[in-house]
C-alpha cells in the first residue's frame, strides 16, 4: 500500500476545491476530483503514445486497485490470518472466490472479498459489499509479516459484535472518493459508477477523458500537466497523496503524517511555489516506476545546492538518506519517506 492505499479512512476530509479548470489549462485537485467525458481506455492512448504506457504499466499507482481474481497477492492457494482477543480472520481462497472470515466461538461471519485497495509493496486493504453498502475490511494484508494485521486507522479495542469485527462500512461519499482515487472512470463528476471503470491510475485519470481527442484530434481536450507550477502540482497530486488542508482537517499528527508526501513537502523551508525544481514531478517521473535508491535523487537536491545554496557539511551524496529520512506510522508495517525536507536533530526532531 501506498501511504493513501493503506488506510480508507476520513478519505471523504480530502480537499475539494473549486471547478474543473478549462481543457489546456494546468489542472488542480479540483480538476482530477471532478473529471467528465467519454473515457477511450489506456488501450486507445497507447496507440499514440506507446512508450508512455509501456513505462506506465511499471509504476505502482497503475495498479492502485484491483479486482480480487486478478490480484497477484491472491493467486494460488493462500490462507492468511490474524486474531485478536475471541476474534479470529481468515482470507483465503474457495473455488473461485476470494473468501473472507471472522469467527468468535461458534458465531462466524463471512463473505467473498470484491476489490483489493493497493498494489501490494506495502500491502493491501479489501473492501466488500453487503446489502447495498461497502464495507472496509478490518484486517489488512501486509508484504513485511506476508500475513494480516489490523487496517492502519481500526480502532484497537476488542469489537463489541462480529458484524462490527469483520468491517467499517464506509460512509456517505467515502466508496466514491476511495474509487475515485483508485480507478479512472469510477467516479463521473460527483457520481460513483462501477459498471464501466479502469482498475487503477491510468492515463485519462490525470489527462481526463480522451473520447473527444479521439474523435476530433485538432481539439485539444487534454489536460497538459508539464506546465504546472510547484504549487499546481502539490494540490493535483495531493488530491489523492493529501494537502495540507486535507490532513489538518482530519487531524492526524506525528508520525502517522509521514504518509501524505504532498502535505510534507509543502511544508519543507525550501518548498516554493513558483521554483519548478522542487516539485513532485521534479523528482518523480510520473509515467516510470518509483525510485527507492536515495543516490538517485543527488542530482534532484545538486539541482538547487550546486547553484549558490548552501551545501551540506557531512556529504554530497545519497542526500534524501539524511534529510528525508524513512520514518515507520505506527502499526503501518512499513517506512515512508518523510517529504518534510530538513535538517534532521534527532528522533524527537519532527516537525508537525
Amino acid at each position: 500500500m501506498t501511504l493513501r492505499n493503506i488506510t480508507l479512512r476520513n478519505i471523504t476530509l480530502l480537499t475539494m476545491l473549486a471547478a474543473l479548470p478549462g481543457f489546456g489549462q494546468a489542472p488542480t485537485a479540483a480538476g482530477f476530483w471532478n473529471t467528465k467525458g467519454n473515457f477511450a481506455g489506456t488501450g486507445r492512448c497507447a496507440e499514440c503514445h506507446p512508450k508512455q504506457a509501456e513505462r506506465f504499466r511499471e509504476n505502482s499507482m497503475s495498479r492502485a486497485l484491483e479486482s480480487v481474481d486478478q490480484c497477484a497477492i491472491l493467486q494460488g492457494d493462500i490462507h492468511f490470518t490474524f486474531h485478536q482477543g475471541p476474534y479470529s480472520y481468515s482470507i483465503s481462497r474457495a473455488g473461485g472466490q476470494i473468501v473472507y472470515k471472522v469467527t468468535r466461538g461458534k458465531d462466524s461471519f463471512e463473505t467473498p472479498l470484491t476489490y483489493a485497495f493497493g498494489q501490494g509493496k506495502a500491502g493491501q486493504t479489501y473492501v466488500y459489499s453487503l446489502n447495498g453498502q461497502y464495507f472496509e475490511t478490518r484486517v489488512s494484508y501486509y508484504a513485511r509479516l506476508k500475513n494480516l494485521d489490523l487496517t492502519v486507522g481500526t480502532m484497537t479495542g476488542t469489537p463489541s459484535d462480529i458484524q462490527t469485527a469483520a468491517g467499517r462500512v464506509m460512509q456517505g461519499n467515502e466508496p466514491r472518493n476511495c474509487f475515485g482515487c483508485h480507478t479512472t472512470g469510477a467516479r463521473i463528476g460527483t457520481t460513483l459508477q462501477l459498471s464501466s471503470y479502469q482498475a487503477g491510475v491510468q492515463c485519462e485519470a490525470c489527462h481526463g477523458p480522451a473520447g473527444v481527442h479521439l474523435a476530433a484530434p485538432g481539439i485539444s481536450t487534454i489536460r497538459t500537466l508539464k506546465n504546472m507550477t510547484p504549487q499546481q502540482a502539490n494540490e493535483f497530486c495531493g488530491a489523492c497523496h493529501r494537502t495540507r488542508e486535507a490532513v489538518v482537517a482530519m487531524g492526524i499528527r506525528g508520525l502517522d503524517s509521514a504518509r501524505f508526501p504532498a502535505y510534507r513537502l509543502a511544508n519543507s523551508a525550501c518548498f516554493s511555489m513558483d521554483d519548478p525544481r522542487i516539485s513532485c514531478t521534479a523528482c518523480h517521473d510520473p509515467h516510470g516506476p518509483l525510485v527507492t535508491e536515495d543516490s538517485y535523487y543527488d542530482s534532484k537536491c545538486n539541482a538547487c545546492h550546486d547553484a549558490g545554496k548552501k551545501h551540506c557539511p557531512v556529504s554530497r551524496k545519497n542526500c534524501t538518506s539524511c534529510h528525508m529520512q524513512r520514518v515507520e506510522p505506527a502499526a503501518s508495517h512499513h517506512a515512508f519517506a518523510d517529504h518534510w525536507i530538513r535538517v534532521v536533530k534527532g528522533k524527537a526532531d519532527y516537525p508537525e
